[in-house]
């Protein structure tokens, strides 16, 4: 069969047009934020969003635990991290199209990270080890073993992935958009692994349509002794991102044992966490971080935004607070949005003392918080205020991460 000749263009195309054409294609991704984020926007981030201020010891507080917090910002496509490594404060960010969850494996040094668009794609970052000898640069200095992605696998959109978690050494997920949690293969394959009896019609589990925002994984030793949050429990013509879909004191913590509620009368609630034998968790729409005793739950403090995003280290609980989505206020009926704030919060597991906090003031949503030890690494690559580009480009032309 004949092949048909190339459409020919209805415009003629000058030479100096095509060349200015291909020039300009010559200068396109060449930013490290791009390469590495596989984002063409990344190199665009607005300094604004970047821009923090601190309360409280909050610098001292993370330099007493010897970590690097991670924190999410899903609407910004910003995953930040701070430390304070020898008292000194370090912030430094990676962008990333709309982040949700993350886990660190702090046996093998590896921080999965979650992008959840279409496709959905988990990165999985390592520190920086060493670089190359190279003769075309100079030797790089690797203060802090900055986190890189070294790897990711794409999974469908369907899933609508929001919290990770490990389990005996297994990355799992919420599949949102499916009802139910998933274990993620890394070549981009996965398998229901659980889900609610509530999702089951005629003894067999819908998969076709997110109903309850099953949103949340307190990993536990294994499936069965793990708990997840969900906003409701039941298969209904309203869904999730519906306006009107009705979420006050519907939302609930299911036992992965018995599939079952072990709490309800929550209100969106996020961020399920296992911490000293007890779940832990944002009850988003009232914004209220607490636990689940004798069934019910227990307030432990008051905050002003969505809760959302938590980790528990020592006798500090980090808990995030977002702005209040205007189109969906409906879904935090305990809250003042005009009061609300995008910040993370270092709150005594002891006393309910709020001892730090770190603020955005143009800052909008979080979903995530975990941490790493600051001797593993004190961040990203990229850091807040005065960007060392030289650096950045010798980095990631010469890193080693084994």
């Amino acid at each position: 069969m004949a092949v048909p000749p190339w459409p020919q263009a209805k415009m003629k195309t000058s030479r100096a047009q095509v060349e200015d054409m291909w020039a300009h294609h010559s200068t396109e991704w060449r930013h490290s934020e791009q390469v590495a984020s596989q984002w063409r926007e990344a190199s665009a981030i607005d300094p604004r969003l970047l821009r923090s201020r601190t309360t409280g010891d909050w610098w001292g507080v993370l330099d007493e635990l010897k970590l690097t917090l991670l924190v999410t910002r899903e609407y910004e496509h910003l995953v930040m991290a701070a430390s304070a490594p020898n008292g000194r404060p370090r912030c430094s960010f990676f962008p990333t199209p709309h982040p949700s969850g993350l886990a660190v494996d702090r046996e093998t040094r590896r921080v999965f990270l979650a992008s959840t668009r279409n496709p959905n794609q988990v990165f999985i970052l390592k520190p920086v080890t060493s670089a190359l000898n190279r003769l075309d640069m100079e030797s790089v200095k690797l203060e802090g073993s900055p986190l890189i992605p070294t790897s990711s696998a794409y999974y469908p959109g369907s899933l609508y992935i929001h919290d990770l978690g490990l389990v005996d050494g297994r990355l799992y997920a919420n599949a949102a958009g499916h009802n139910a949690v998933v274990r993620l293969e890394p070549d981009g394959n996965f398998k229901h692994v659980w889900w609610p009896r509530c999702v089951e019609a005629k003894g067999k589990p819908v998969f076709g349509r997110n109903h309850i925002q099953l949103n949340s994984i307190a990993a536990g030793k294994s499936i069965e002794e793990s708990f997840f949050t969900a906003s409701s429990t039941r298969l209904e013509r309203l869904r999730p991102g519906h306006l009107n879909y009705p979420v006050d004191g519907r939302g609930v913590v299911i036992s992965g044992r018995n599939r079952e509620p072990v709490c309800s009368g929550l209100t969106r609630p996020h961020s399920a966490r296992l911490w000293k034998g007890n779940v832990w968790l944002a009850n988003s729409g009232y914004g209220q971080l607490g636990m689940v005793c004798d069934g019910r739950f227990e307030v432990f403090k008051q905050l002003p935004g969505w809760t959302r995003g938590l980790c528990i280290v020592g006798h500090v609980a980090f808990i995030g607070t977002s702005r209040v989505i205007p189109k969906y206020a409906g879904y935090a009926p305990g809250l003042n949005p005009a009061a609300s704030r995008c910040a993370v919060h270092a709150i005594c597991t002891k006393t309910g003392r709020i001892l730090g906090a770190m603020e955005w003031p143009l800052g909008n949503q979080i979903f995530a918080i975990d941490w790493i030890g600051n001797k593993v690494t004190s961040g990203f690559i990229f850091e807040v205020g005065v960007r060392n580009r030289k650096r950045e480009l010798s980095i990631f032309y010469s890193y080693l991460n084994n």
